[in-house]
């Protein structure tokens, strides 16, 4: 078989494993359990995207495919017993349940929030587990944080399936012990998670692969992925730090018609489209909104680092994850650009793929919706 045949063979395979591998770009999988150690009790706030837990306690109870807001005030009461049912909280080795049924709200961001209220402050000893990880699927990942009253972190740490639980030692007024969670674990969490974001954000892989689809070279693809770097972190930050906010139902639309755009420029121009950098850049200030979505499902924004930590590490994982992908593609996508006799049809037929994949999750993002 030509060598040609099996560098198209690998182009197209690594693109359909991309729109396959999810129905969605942004399967759920992210919550977040904060502890605050106060004066006379602990108080536990959690964090739950409503489309992870809907299944444990279905809201549309009159099956009609939607749910009103009265079904969404009518289900929070099942909401908070569930997510209380599922938190073991452990003070100096003894189980505590809450004084008084959970506080349950929702944000504009779809998720479900409930506030639970110990009548206890560990001395010596806080065990948390969050037991209800179990039933999720094996993907899913809660940051942990515990703080002081005044808002000193404690400990923080990412929770998943196989490692579902926190055991802090206090050496006396709520202060931790040596060899407590540091803020390095912390850093190395949210990087790992921007690297998992990026690999699995099937949307922004298939943006950056429409960009580099026509370069020939590493001068061109290094200034594509300069100038996407520089703006998703511009309004990563941004968002991050509650500079400018846009709400996801606006974000995640725009980010398909991207796509589209970008996969039906190179149908239409070919190849060497110029100003494809500054292309990059607009469209990847979109991207960074984004991005910071994942920050704010996790109600990341305080703690003695702040959102910078997060922020930061996330980021770099961000990239990182950007950085192998690119440079796993790249050498298949120079080979076959430089054969005159496929790169044409080729850059058409994957582009075509992505304006398909492209619309598909921007009729799932507004109209099936």
């Amino acid at each position: 078989m030509p060598m040609y045949f099996l560098q198209a063979k690998s182009v197209f395979t690594v693109l359909m494993i991309l729109q396959s591998a999810s129905v969605s770009a942004h399967p759920p999988g992210l919550s977040s359990l904060d502890i605050s150690i106060q004066t006379t009790d602990v108080v536990v706030k959690i964090t739950f995207a409503l489309q992870d837990i809907e299944a444990f306690t279905p809201m549309d109870s009159d099956l009609d495919a939607e749910v009103t807001d009265a079904e969404r005030e009518a289900a929070k009461p099942a909401i908070a017993r569930l997510l209380a049912s599922q938190l073991r909280i452990n003070i100096d080795g003894k189980d505590y349940q809450p004084a008084q049924p959970g506080q349950m709200s929702f944000d504009d961001q779809n998720n479900a929030l409930v506030t639970l209220v110990y009548p206890e402050v560990p001395q010596q000893q806080l065990l948390v587990q969050s037991a209800f990880l179990a039933q999720l699927p094996s993907g899913h990942q809660q940051y942990l944080t515990v703080r002081t009253a005044n808002g000193v972190t404690l400990a923080e740490k990412m929770l998943g399936k196989t490692d579902d639980q926190l055991n802090l030692t206090l050496a006396g007024s709520n202060q931790p012990s040596a060899g407590a969670p540091t803020w390095l674990g912390a850093f190395a969490d949210f990087f790992k998670l921007g690297i998992e974001h990026i690999l699995t954000g099937y949307d922004h892989l298939l943006f950056l692969f429409a960009l580099l689809a026509v370069t020939h070279s590493f001068g061109p693809a290094l200034k594509i992925i300069t100038f996407f770097t520089i703006a998703h972190s511009i309004t990563l930050a941004c968002a991050g730090l509650n500079i400018i906010e846009l709400p996801s139902s606006f974000v995640e639309p725009v980010i398909a018609v991207t796509i589209i755009y970008v996969a039906m420029e190179n149908v239409i121009r070919g190849d060497h489209p110029r100003g494809r950098q500054w292309l990059t850049f607009g469209f990847g200030l979109i991207h960074g909104f984004g991005f910071a979505g994942v920050l704010r499902e996790m109600g990341i924004s305080s703690g003695e680092t702040g959102i910078l930590l997060p922020l930061l590490s996330f980021n770099l994982g961000i990239e990182t994850g950007q950085i192998a992908v690119a440079a796993l593609v790249l050498p298949i996508i120079w080979w076959i650009n430089n054969n005159l006799l496929i790169a044409d049809k080729l850059l058409k037929g994957c582009s075509l793929s992505v304006c398909l994949m492209g619309t598909y999750w921007l009729l799932e993002r507004t109209i099936l919706s």
